[in-house]
């Protein structure tokens, strides 16, 4: 998990990461594929199916056609949504739409996924829920996920964070004593 207030440089260091920013200085080098997953899926999904939007992130791979069909009902059934695959994306609730946006990462083998606040739309269920898959997701593919969050409760399925200032990293390690720093410093 990767927390810190508004401006802390949270969401900027996440578009550098995927390259949607351009870094003034240093360098970044990420091993393997990265997945972005928006704080409103809307901004990403682009395709008027389920499974078209899936499928669309594997055009530039130019796999044959049973690859993709079987990476993306691969994808869907990890995201426990292979029934939707002909559903239109319109009529999908929030919390499908963040796994669709999920399920096309899963299916273009990215090894690193990026979360922005992926639960700030959701109802409290549906944040709980997305939470819980994508810790399965992680354990059990293998997969590394970096997820920014200002829900404290969200740190209880982290295997480690950091706290940004600034666009510093000012603490990391065990989410437990992170979580309880921020809560004495949101009641001073």
């Amino acid at each position: 998990m990767l927390l810190g207030t508004n401006g802390s440089g949270k969401s900027t260091l996440l578009r550098l990461l995927t390259g949607l920013l351009e870094s003034q200085s240093g360098e970044i080098n990420i091993k393997g594929r990265v997945g972005f997953v928006f704080q409103n899926p809307d901004h990403q999904l682009v395709m008027p199916t389920v499974g078209a939007d899936v499928a669309f992130g594997l055009v530039e791979d130019r796999l044959p056609l049973v690859e993709v069909r079987r990476r993306v009902e691969d994808a869907l059934a990890a995201v426990k949504l292979l029934e939707l695959q002909r559903r239109p994306i319109y009529a999908l609730s929030g919390g499908q739409k963040q796994r669709i946006a999920i399920a096309g990462a899963i299916a273009r083998h990215c090894e690193v996924l990026l979360f922005d606040e992926p639960t700030a739309l959701l109802d409290p269920d549906s944040q709980r829920d997305l939470v819980i898959q994508v810790r399965h997701l992680v354990k059990n593919r293998g997969i590394t996920a970096l997820w920014v969050t200002h829900r404290l409760d969200e740190l209880d399925y982290s295997d480690g964070a950091f706290l940004l200032e600034n666009g510093r990293v000012v603490a990391q390690g065990n989410p437990e004593p992170l979580k309880r720093r921020l809560m004495q410093n949101h009641q001073t």
